[in-house]
């Protein structure tokens, strides 16, 4: 399918062949006959895209302060390859469409095959011929329904979102400031709403335009006399509110609102604006409130309502995201308000570079631009094959397929895979068509694919890598186990008892026994192999501390469907960790956690006894200082002792003179990790970690939970 996307790094854009995207449980696979161009909003992210790094710095120093963070904690390398991960990926453009459903996930009753929809969401409602969007974020559309007005929909949502903060009553005033797409929009519900409308901008076709459709009365923002004819129109008292829909790095807005307001009255911030109002005279003496408007909605950004489609009780929260697209697309369906004079513009898909030309430009007069799609065309599912930078040199005896290749893939997999030899990469999945050609492109492989039987029952492909969301690594190993391939999975291995023993009767039932591993890559780390090459051998007991900070309990991470939470999803590194220094599987379990945070369970102490006569305690703490380093590990053994701080500097003393040694940059294992791992399946060498160790330290997880919830210890062997 052809999708439209764009390189951060030089700002190129392009319409490309990618693969459809995923349909994931309670999502649909739509196909488009119209998207809508956001022209603030898309307009600033290609202007930005097109501009020099120095540029593109400015623009977003937030951004520029992670990066700094990133060089002073992992170094100028893994700093490196995380900014042109950013830069080189194609990003997708839009985020709110209109077409008919094609497919649905067997979870999905209220939406059918054959449907028209109306889409919302970045990342989901792209300009693209196939999108896949979650079913909160779809309205159902009658079948008579003018898809080109419905293709509004994002926007929709977010203008009346802004109404609604404001609370207007009939015969109430707003004044809007900033009468583009959102502004005008903003402008018909409310006079649909029986509130008067005065619409202010510093574009007089702007204004006119509301003049004659939108607004009672618009003027030009900086024309004289503009507060008295406000408060003339309001019968002397002032606009009972102001809604800023303009998109501006300037105060003039907010300040000008609350000269325009009446006393008490409310100022709500729906476009890109800043809030630094001035206290005096208006904002003080008027007692005057100033509310963000947040997208479309209750429900944006929630886990649980967006990608898990949990919707809010109607009694309790009215106005979610998906009421109120139902509630836009009933205003235009029913003629209440009338957006034909709004599309300005219509080009083809394959035109779209024209559409953005007219909006960074600024060659011809614009509002609502419109890309048409080929509704006609049949979409193929099959794989997309890519034209590689590289041939592969080997015969193509070890070839690696890819399902998933985020952040963690792109950083610490990808780039020590692709310096191996005798490797081919064959075949990559991902989320979203962009990624995936994205990551193809840049790691050579052969072909994109939405279909990851493609991969798993590809021939040449001997080694499946998952790098998925924690959720789906149980099903894909198992998948990739009956397939008979070998198969390395970022941690953790499964989310549940039952999947791991699933997981570990396919192994045992494997006639060829293909390779299993988990990442845990610490034990791979340079200063790791010295500390345990230096300790004396024999019972040790040992301390890992993690400052390990926290991650909002929002976060998919913190989910136990999605993540599994911080103890399944990050601790089972620190538990293999002890396992690799005392050469020892562990006999028993407990844990306790900080009462205070038992909800999330990410401040907890774990003590663990191990079969040789060692023991070990893991101290994971989510409230401490971002300031103090996240991992710190004493070990003591007969006389000796072994300091590790965060994987840069040890400290090992014993008899003599203390041996200290230090790195420039911090170093976790990962290189030597995947190193030993394709050495293992080119049979140069055994697997690096037994599958025996994956599984108990996987049990182990499930086990601290079972402590915490018991309050025992819990028995292993």
């Amino acid at each position: 399918m052809k999708q439209l996307a764009q390189k951060l790094k030089n700002g190129e854009m392009g319409v490309m062949e990618v693969a459809a995207p995923l349909v994931g449980p309670g999502m649909i696979r739509v196909k488009n006959h119209y998207s809508l161009i956001s022209a603030g909003t898309e307009g600033g992210t290609v202007s930005t895209a097109r501009k020099s790094l120095i540029g593109k710095a400015k623009e977003r120093p937030q951004q520029v302060k992670q990066v700094v963070d990133t060089l002073k904690q992992q170094g100028p390398v893994q700093t490196y390859r995380a900014v042109m991960k950013k830069l080189d990926s194609y990003s997708p453009l839009g985020y709110s469409s209109s077409g008919e459903v094609v497919a649905v996930a067997s979870d999905v009753k209220e939406i059918s095959v054959g449907d028209f929809v109306a889409c919302a969401g970045a990342g989901y409602a792209s300009h693209a011929e196939v999108i896949s969007v979650p079913v909160n974020l779809c309205v159902k559309l009658p079948n008579d329904t003018d898809l080109s007005k419905a293709a509004y929909n994002t926007l929709g949502a977010i203008a009346l979102q802004g109404i609604r903060q404001a609370d207007l009553r009939v015969g109430e005033s707003c004044v809007v400031i900033g009468l583009g797409l959102l502004g005008q929009l903003t402008c018909l519900m409310l006079q649909a709403s029986g509130v008067k409308v005065i619409g202010l901008d510093i574009n007089e076709q702007m204004v006119e335009l509301a003049s004659k459709h939108s607004a009672d009365a618009a003027f030009l923002s900086h024309a004289p006399g503009v507060a008295d004819t406000v408060l003339q129109m309001t019968d002397g008292i002032g606009a009972d509110a102001v809604i800023i829909t303009a998109a501006t790095p300037s105060l003039e807005p907010i300040n000008q609102a609350g000269e325009l307001l009446r006393k008490r009255g409310t100022v709500i911030i729906v476009g890109s604006a800043p809030t630094g109002f001035e206290r005096e005279p208006h904002f003080y003496k008027k007692e005057l409130s100033l509310k963000m408007s947040c997208s479309y909605g209750p429900g944006r950004y929630d886990i649980n309502y967006e990608e898990k489609g949990q919707d809010y009780p109607a009694g309790y929260v009215r106005w979610t995201e998906n009421r109120n697209m139902k509630a836009f697309q009933e205003l235009i369906y029913s003629g209440k308000i009338n957006i034909d004079y709004l599309t300005t513009h219509r080009f083809k898909l394959e035109q779209a570079l024209t559409a953005y030309d007219v909006i960074v430009n600024k060659t011809e007069a614009f509002i609502g631009i419109l890309l048409e799609y080929d509704i006609d065309k049949k979409i193929s599912n099959t794989s997309i094959p890519i034209q590689r930078k590289h041939e592969p040199t080997a015969n193509e005896a070890n070839g690696i397929g890819f399902i998933g290749a985020g952040s963690y893939a792109m950083s610490h997999l990808l780039p020590n895979i692709a310096v191996e030899k005798d490797i081919s990469m064959t075949g990559v999945l991902t989320s979203s068509g962009t990624s995936s050609r994205s990551v193809a492109e840049k790691y050579s492989f052969g072909y994109v694919t939405a279909n990851e039987e493609d991969i798993l029952n590809d021939q040449k492909t001997d080694t499946v890598f998952i790098a998925t969301r924690h959720d789906s690594h149980a099903g894909y190993v198992l998948k990739a186990l009956e397939s008979n391939k070998n198969v390395f999975v970022e941690k953790p291995l499964c989310l549940s008892e039952a999947e791991l023993y699933e997981i570990s009767s396919v192994m045992q039932e494997q006639v060829t026994k293909p390779m299993l591993m988990v990442g845990f890559n610490r034990r791979f780390a340079p200063l790791a192999d010295i500390v345990k090459n230096k300790i004396n051998a024999g019972p040790m007991s040992m301390l890992y501390r993690i400052n390990a900070g926290q991650i909002p309990k929002d976060s998919w991470i913190q989910d136990p469907e999605i993540g599994g939470g911080r103890i399944i999803g990050e601790v089972c590194h620190f538990i293999d960790f002890l396992i690799y220094m005392c050469d020892s599987l562990p006999s028993s379990i407990s844990a306790i956690a900080m009462t205070d945070s038992a909800s999330l369970e990410d401040t907890l102490t774990i003590n663990i006894r191990f079969q040789n006569g060692s023991i070990g305690t893991i101290s994971y703490f989510a409230n401490g200082s971002k300031a103090l380093t996240k991992e710190y590990i004493e070990i003591y053994s007969a006389g000796t002792t072994a300091i590790l701080k965060d994987f840069k500097e040890i400290e090992i003393y014993g008899k003599g003179k203390p041996f200290k040694k230090s790195l420039i940059n911090q170093d976790k294992g990962q290189k030597l990790m995947v190193k030993q791992f394709v050495s293992a399946i080119k049979g140069k060498s055994s697997l690096p970690i037994p599958f025996e160790q994956t599984f108990i330290t996987t049990l182990c997880t499930f086990k601290v939970i079972e402590s915490l919830r018991t309050s025992q210890v819990v028995q292993l062997t």
